[in-house]
């Protein structure tokens, strides 16, 4: 059996560490003069209002330099940026999409190395037939490139339990794809769609960023560690499955690797892998997925431990799309908020695509179009309270918790967009976490 390369580095240098992993997995071959390159980083979340937590949140800037400079050594001069981040209007992507490039230094790269970069929802969208029955729309000019140089976070996912190289392709597809990838079938899920990502596109190079690395991600509010650590493949799979188990994630464990893996006939293991430089077992690390639920999933542990009564906040599931996701944070803060010791009145909150309501709670909070959808003529529901707007309207989301006898602070919903810096206090005077790292000067 052929045996695919993957480079496992520590990030000690500037430019000299990227070049060795690059080197080591034989990615210089793909770094041909003349090629035209599409550079895909992570950018998951982004806001222009606060200051958030980065750190194996958001490609660093410092592999982004790196990536690029050596590219331009190697003759490479046709370089795009491109990246699609969700933002909670979708009228606002262009501007965040700017004011995210900006403030990472790309523009600084325009002048120094010429390269381009877009927003690609500012760009056409072709239909691809990716087998199984189905179809995504991806952003075209992916496909008219010679070489996707695919640049992913080292992280975990509340969904996926890992984000890595197949899953960050999930950013160049347009918004009604993403929708039907947190779709309600059981079978053919998310896991199963994500699967497929990779398998019409160009040739990809993966690097994986664990400068630093992220649990309970993929966004601002998991917990972020510094690793030092770098992937390196030509072959994609391959470099996902390094990534998970230096995550501490077995791939049989990672349902999208799973699929993937039967689909092409690739073992799960490291059978089919070749790994130079750093050994795997020296830096694996368990990183969290999930966040903790009660036994039952009617609400987060940390509710139960201390007390809440009277509201049922299911976990999660597949079929939380991301907008749904960009206000779930914020709702959960004000219930948390709105907490005073007394039990509420037997109100659940469902969200996603799938849930059905439970006959015996009093109130029933339908958030977000898809789950009014779901429930609209379900004859359990003794007090149908629906947020039908999506994403889920914030003066509906106040409206809706104060009908049910939760007096949520309006101030919590309405500026949610500052929920995030919240967050950068668990960061601040650590040494490790170095913001430097997401500049380009």
């Amino acid at each position: 059996m052929d045996k695919h390369l993957v480079a496992v580095g520590k990030y000690e240098k500037p430019l000299e560490s990227v070049r060795n992993v690059i080197d080591l997995c034989g990615g210089m071959e793909r770094f041909k003069p003349g090629n035209k390159v599409f550079i895909k980083p992570n950018i998951v979340f982004w806001s222009t209002v606060v200051e958030f937590p980065k750190y194996g949140v958001i490609t660093t800037s410092r592999i982004i330099h790196d990536v690029v400079a050596i590219l331009k050594e190697n003759g490479v001069d046709d370089i795009t940026i491109g990246e699609g981040s969700v933002t909670p209007d979708p009228r606002d992507s262009s501007a965040q999409s700017a004011h995210a490039y900006e403030s990472l230094g790309y523009n600084e790269l325009i002048k120094r190395y010429g390269i381009k970069t877009m927003n690609v929802f500012d760009r056409p969208f072709k239909k691809v037939d990716l087998g199984d029955e189905i179809e995504l729309k991806f952003n075209q000019d992916v496909f008219d490139a010679d070489l996707i140089v695919d640049l992913p976070v080292m992280k975990t996912h509340s969904q996926t339990a890992v984000s890595l190289g197949i899953k960050n392709l999930k950013g160049l597809i347009d918004i009604p794809s993403r929708r039907a990838c947190h779709n309600a079938d059981p079978e053919r899920n998310l896991h199963f769609w994500v699967s497929h990502l990779a398998d019409k596109m160009p040739p990809i190079f993966t690097l994986i960023d664990g400068i630093y690395t992220a649990e309970y991600g993929p966004s601002f509010d998991g917990r972020m560690h510094r690793s030092n650590l770098l992937v390196a493949s030509n072959n994609i799979y391959a470099a996902d499955k390094v990534g998970a188990l230096l995550l501490g994630h077995e791939p049989q464990d990672v349902p999208h690797l799973a699929h993937y893996g039967m689909r092409h006939s690739r073992p799960l293991d490291l059978s089919d892998v070749k790994i130079v430089g750093e050994a795997i077992e020296d830096h694996a690390k368990f990183h969290e997925s999930f966040f903790p639920y009660t036994d039952d999933d009617e609400m987060p542990a940390a509710w139960d431990r201390r007390g809440y009564r009277g509201i049922s906040y299911r976990k999660y599931d597949l079929t939380m799309c991301t907008y749904c996701a960009n206000i779930n944070g914020a709702v959960i803060s004000a219930i948390m908020d709105a907490w005073k010791g007394e039990p509420w009145d037997d109100v659940e909150v469902l969200t996603g695509k799938r849930m059905l309501a439970d006959p015996k709670k009093k109130h029933t909070i339908l958030l977000g179009k898809c789950m009014v959808k779901a429930n609209k003529d379900n004859p359990n529901i003794q007090h149908m309270i629906p947020v039908k707007s999506c994403p889920p309207k914030k003066d509906q989301i106040i409206k809706a918790f104060h009908e049910a006898g939760i007096a949520i602070n309006p101030d919590i919903i309405n500026n949610s967009e500052m929920l995030p810096g919240h967050f950068m206090r668990f960061y601040k005077d650590r040494p490790e976490f170095e913001p430097e790292h997401f500049k380009i000067e």
